[in-house]
Order: C-alpha cells, then structure tokens, then sequence
C-alpha cells in the first residue's frame, strides 16, 4: 500500500526537536511491505494540519499522523481534523473514565483540562484503550487514517501493535515482498560508485538503488520490491552478488556494520591486538575503535602525541628522524607506528600525523597533508594522503583512512601505495 506520514509539532518545524517518528515509522511501513511517498513536518497551526490530511488523503492508501494529541492548549491536531473533515468532537466515555481512574485526587483544573483527551473527532476508534495515549484510528473515504502520540515510545508501541497488523489486513494481496541491504563503502565517490552501477539500475522493474553519502562513508541500497517472493529472492541474491563483486576491497560492510565494528571483529577473529598513536586525530581513533562493546578484548591502548617531545619520548621516535624530514613525514608515521607497538606490545600499530588546519599549512604540505603509518602482519608501510575540508573533516576521514588501513592488512589485501 502507498502512505504517507504527517509529524505535527512547532518543537520539530523550529528545529529544538529532532523527528525521529517519522524516520522509525517509515522503516516499520517499508520493511512490512508498503511505500512511503511523502512525509511531512507541519506546525501546531489548525489549518495547516487540516489542510495536509486532506491532501494525504486525496493521494496515498493510508495516512499516519503523530503528535498534537495531547491535553496543552497547543495539541490542535484533532481540532484540525474535526473542523477539516467535518467530524465534529464526539466524547468517548471509556477514555474519561480511564483519565479519571489515573487521576482520582487531581484537583478539578486539572481534570478537566485531561478530559481534552476524550473528545475525538466523530467515527474515531481507539487503538488501544488501555494505553496511556491510546491513539485512533479514522476511516474518511475508504482511506485508514492513524493518529499516534508524539512520544517516540508511546508511538512506536501503538504503530508495531496496532497500526501495521491492522495495515496487513485491510486489503488482502496489497502488500508486496520487500527485501533490502545497504552496502557501507569507503574510498570511492558517490559518482564513482554510481557510474560502475548505472548499468543494473534499469534491469528489473523491481530493482532499486539509492545511493546516499555519509561523510566520509557512500552508502549504497538495494531494494527489491515484488508481488512474486520467490522471484525476489532470486533477484535479490543476484543483485547482491554483482554489487560485492563490483565494490570489491572498497565494501566495508554491510547494514548496522561500522569501519570500528568490523576492523574489531576481525581483530577479535585473528585473535590480534592494536594500538594506535594519534598526532592530528587528537584521539579520534581510539575513540571510535571504544564505541564497540567488547574492545578490550583487542584494544591495548594509544597515544595522542601531539608534541615532538612526546613523539620521541614516549613513542621513541628518533629526533633526527624529525630533524631531517619533519614532524608531518612518512618516516615520523612509520616510526609511530612501530614506537606504538614496542610500547604496548600490541601486534598492529597504526599511526597518523598531519594538519588538520585551519593553520599550519604550507606550499610544499597544505592544509589536509596527512602521513600514515602501519606496522604488523610483518609489514611496516607509510603513505602520504591529502584531503579537503575543515577541521571536522579532515580529522574524521583521517580517522576512517586508519581504520581502513587494519581492515585491508588484516583481510591480507593490497594495502595501498604513496
């Protein structure tokens, strides 16, 4: 079925809120089989809300509205469908009693601003009465009209229980076979990607791909939408094969996989240690490899060595090394590196050393100049990268570069050149 979903709230059109009901309710309704054709974010502004169920009416299967249900005086969205649908405020006595149960020593005031919550727009039926915000569901020109809470908890609970089983049987075959799988890729542009793809995007009817970056990751979706499952699957496994084929060593994962969570898994398998040693990073590394439960495991340690002096004393980087060829050098990476690992007796070190701006840059190594050094596996390499961007940037693709680095040496592939 084709839906369309409706946030009401100032808190989300001001920006002081971010709309994660929104995003939550059109993975549920995709993955159950049905299309999203438009959401939209409206004001607590009783003509707007009216307005936009009325047009998502006219143009979708099915509509879902969250927020705007409550007791305050700026909760207008059963106000707006009263007046826009010509349903007038109809009073469900099981809900007051309930709101009355809840609150039997509430003074008067309060009370009757609660009661708010029991006026419905005429022909609603409660999704759930024994709900906190029981929700309702409207049925206006054959179309299923669901208006949900805005609190993400609250609604969530009503949308996985209520309102997509009631979608699944509203009309019978109208669902179709959906199979997805995003593909996490590093070191290749969004337009690079999609020219070495471009020839599958037409091959099925039932084939669609998204392709969406996610500095300094692209994120890649196939998507097969069919009313035949065994077809999809078909397809699916297909199209999945040739996208892996096609991305080789760029492929960094799939789905919920992040660069720090897959370079920790292959740690953990290989039963292998790292350590990194940070210069302009400041830390960012090791940080990233933190996020993942169970780094201990793998992760002895690091250093952020922003100073020379902490280069050579604590990663026992030979002066003259620094001396001769620079702070920001491969030598100084590669020495880092191995330094890291004599430290902490890790078995791979990887180390970065750069400038991340917006200062101290100059002609023979700009801004974005950034060495890497690696030592394990029996392999010690440094390489010499230059980015673009602000600080932010240069600092999280630095990071990412690292990481991508112990992935490529602990999968055995080529590992790249200066």
């Amino acid at each position: 079925m084709i839906g369309e979903i409706i946030a009401i709230g100032d808190e989300l059109t001001s920006g002081r809120i971010l709309n994660t009901n929104s995003r939550f309710a059109a993975g549920q309704l995709f993955a159950a089989g049905h299309e999203i054709i438009a959401m939209a974010t409206i004001s607590d502004i009783r003509a707007e809300i009216g307005a936009a169920i009325k047009k998502a009416i006219k143009r979708s299967d099915f509509v879902i509205v969250t927020g705007g249900l409550g007791a305050t005086s700026d909760d207008l969205t059963n106000e707006a469908v009263a007046s826009a649908l010509h349903r007038p405020a109809t009073l469900h006595p099981e809900i007051l009693a309930r709101i009355r149960e809840q609150l039997p020593d509430s003074p008067v005031k309060v009370n009757a601003t609660l009661e708010k919550l029991a006026w419905l727009p005429a022909g609603a039926e409660v999704l759930k009465p024994e709900a906190r915000m029981a929700g309702h569901l409207i049925i206006h020109d054959d179309t299923p009209v669901f208006f949900l809470p805005g609190v993400p908890h609250e609604m969530r609970e009503l949308l996985t229980e209520r309102v997509i089983p009631r979608l699944a049987r509203w009309k019978a075959g109208a669902t179709r076979h959906v199979l997805q799988k995003v593909y996490k890729i590093f070191g290749l542009a969004e337009i690079e990607i999609n020219n070495m793809l471009s020839h599958l995007e037409k091959s099925d009817p039932d084939l669609r791909i998204g392709y969406y970056p996610v500095f300094p990751e692209v994120h890649l979706s196939l998507t097969i939408i069919g009313t035949e499952k065994s077809r999809s699957e078909k397809l699916f496994i297909s199209m999945d094969q040739e996208i892996q084929a096609i991305m080789g060593d760029n492929l960094l994962g799939f789905d919920d996989d992040t660069l720090e969570s897959v370079v920790g898994s292959l740690l953990k398998g290989k039963a292998k240690t790292l350590a990194v040693a940070e210069s302009c990073s400041g830390g960012l590394i090791a940080h990233k490899i933190t996020t993942v439960p169970g780094s201990s495991a793998y992760f002895t340690g690091g250093v952020v060595a922003y100073s020379n002096d902490l280069k050579t004393g604590l990663l026992g980087v030979d002066p003259a090394i620094i001396d001769k060829s620079g702070a920001v050098s491969g030598e100084t990476a590669r020495a880092m590196a191995l330094g890291i690992c004599r430290r902490t007796g890790a078995d791979i070190g990887v180390a970065v050393t750069g400038i991340a701006g917006p200062d101290g840059g100059t002609a023979e190594k700009p801004v974005g100049t950034v060495y890497f050094g690696l030592a394990g596996e029996n392999k010690v390499i440094d390489l010499c990268r230059h980015f673009k961007g602000d600080r932010w940037k240069i600092q999280e693709i630095t990071a990412q570069t690292a990481l991508n680095l112990v992935r490529l040496l602990l999968l055995d592939k080529q590992l790249p050149s200066h």
